[in-house]
């Protein structure tokens, strides 16, 4: 038996005041309905240089809002940076974050919108700083054990046919005794079961998977994390029976996989955190934005902003700063945590390179930077392969390369022994 000291801690991050929800463009108004509380958590593992999951119900955050939250829990407890990962579970019926997806809604915030928004963002930074440090101050001996099972609600939105991961990796904590006191799930599909006109406070089927899971195992917590998600959509999809159905599906997966046998993990995990620039296409020229300025869409609203920006002194970004992170417990298992909206052909490529019955691929981590095309997306374009631009504020879209170039990084942070053989 390995004993891995586990530190868990969970808080309430729903809002007590009216607020505009990220996810959808088109809603706008503020909302104080709320259909399932929402939660952050964290997981800390190892003792002498522990790693730290935070997981928190929320559509995107940004990279500055990330390193913040590390850079205070690292002073406060001296955890190095690239020993914390953010996720998101990218549920769109959860408040706005600052900065995140800043061109959203292709007009501007009213003052008193964003004055909540900018509230909301304070509050979550202090809120997942302390679900963190209450983790690390929880640890316990316990034993981490792997398996992967398999759920089939998600479908690929761009082509029926098209690839789509269904793979459900597992990593369950016990307790010294062999009582459940945690598992920790990863799906790659979007949180959509709830459409646009749903303008309630909901996590979707992610949170009523992590409901069904707890009711399921009293006393344990449950983190569920998003895979490479960015061209899959729930099915059936809209409505909240079907969001509950989903999350229900999932949590009886994860029933039938605690009562299997799952691959003992031997350790706690080395980390390492990289980070590559992503260039962005050739970049308009003033007169290019100009014209395009005057379209009343969100390429006209995306257009103005950049000028707007351009008029008050900001430099136009020629590339995004874009963070890669892997997690791996000794040879037992490697995790690959991916910023933003990384699509399910990075998970395919993955699993051709490393053992499949070793890798965990997330994405929807640490930053909130667009779409990651793979090259076959970004040929085939569409609103993953580059048209959802505007709504992030990137100048343009990433060049045509980009999924190369993440990959290539991957390699340099994975080590060799995960490779197929």
């Amino acid at each position: 038996m390995h004993l891995i000291s586990v530190g868990l801690a969970e808080i309430d991050i729903t809002p007590d005041y009216p607020i505009r929800l990220s996810g959808y463009g088109v809603r706008r108004e503020e909302t104080t309905q709320v259909e399932t509380r929402l939660r952050a958590k964290a997981m800390a593992i190892g003792e002498e240089k522990p790693a730290l999951l935070l997981t928190m119900e929320n559509c995107g955050v940004t990279g500055t809002f990330t390193e913040r939250v590390a850079a205070k829990i690292g002073e406060a407890s001296g955890i190095a940076r690239e020993r914390i990962v953010l996720c998101y579970s990218h549920t769109h019926t959860a408040p706005c974050l600052t900065g995140a997806a800043p061109m959203l809604f292709s007009s501007d915030i009213p003052p008193a919108h964003q004055a909540h928004i900018d509230q909301y963002t304070s509050e979550m930074e202090d809120k997942l700083v302390e679900v963190g440090l209450s983790a690390l101050s929880k640890r316990n001996p316990g034993q981490l054990s792997f398996t992967q099972g398999h759920v089939g609600f998600a479908v690929n939105r761009r082509r029926q046919i098209g690839p789509v991961d269904h793979a459900l990796p597992m990593l369950q904590v016990h307790d010294s005794a062999g009582k459940l006191r945690a598992v920790w799930v990863s799906y790659a599909c979007h949180c959509t079961t709830l459409a646009s006109e749903d303008n309630f406070i909901c996590g979707d089927w992610a949170g009523y998977a992590q409901e069904a899971i707890e009711k399921e195992f009293p006393g344990a917590l449950s983190f569920v994390t998003i895979g490479s998600a960015a061209n899959a959509n729930p099915y059936p999809r809209a409505g909240l029976a079907y969001a509950m159905q989903h999350g229900e599906d999932l949590a009886y997966e994860v029933s039938r996989l605690v009562d299997g046998s799952a691959q003992p993990i031997s350790g706690p995990p080395d980390c390492l955190l990289s980070h590559i620039n992503l260039p962005f296409e050739t970049l308009p020229t003033r007169d290019e934005w100009a014209t395009l300025a005057r379209n009343n869409s969100p390429i006209g609203h995306h257009a103005r902003k950049w000028l707007e920006r351009m008029e008050n002194g900001q430099s136009v970004p020629e590339y995004e700063r874009y963070p890669i992170q892997t997690w791996f417990f000794a040879d037992d298992l490697v995790m690959v945590f991916l910023a933003s909206e990384v699509v399910s052909d990075f998970t395919c490529r993955l699993r051709r390179l490393y053992d499949p019955n070793r890798l965990w691929v997330g994405a929807y981590a640490n930053a909130f930077p667009g779409y990651i095309p793979s090259r076959r997306i970004w040929r085939e374009g569409g609103y993953e392969g580059g048209d959802a631009t505007v709504y992030f504020g990137m100048p343009n879209r990433y060049v045509e390369d980009v999924e190369d170039r993440i990959l290539k990084e991957i390699q340099t942070i994975v080590p060799a022994e995960f490779l197929r053989e």
